[in-house]
């Protein structure tokens, strides 16, 4: 029994196709909504409390560098969530199975993933 199996594998050489890193992707930005919504669930409260800690929460959005991050990163999150969920259905219904036709969509997925973070990142710095 000589099989010839590697040893050790050098995980930085390793190349993940673009549709494991769209799936890995989706998957972690459900795990960054679900710990944003904390954030979001909190801020919410504070600000339906009175019209001054609603005015407190605008103005940490408006001029508080990590509360507008943490937007950023929860519309960020979403926009690609959405994406790929919606690549999902549309496999689902039978579309775009194929290896070269997934890896299309995959990439379609990725690519307005970073369009809809760059909308969002305008929309919450400007």
């Amino acid at each position: 029994m000589s099989k010839q199996r590697p040893v050790n594998l050098d995980l930085r050489t390793i190349k993940m196709p673009v549709t494991a890193r769209a799936s890995i992707l989706h998957r972690i930005s459900a795990v960054v909504l679900w710990v944003g919504m904390t954030f979001g669930l909190i801020a919410l409260n504070i600000s339906l409390d009175s019209k001054e800690s609603f005015a407190g929460i605008y103005e940490a959005l408006t001029s508080n560098f990590l509360a507008q991050f943490i937007a950023w990163g929860l519309l960020t999150a979403l926009g690609y969530y959405s994406m790929a969920t919606l690549k999902h259905v549309v496999q689902d219904m039978g579309h775009f199975e194929e290896l070269e036709s997934g890896k299309q969509i995959a990439t379609v997925a990725l690519g307005a993933g970073v369009f809809l973070s760059l909308m969002a990142g305008i929309w919450v710095w400007a």
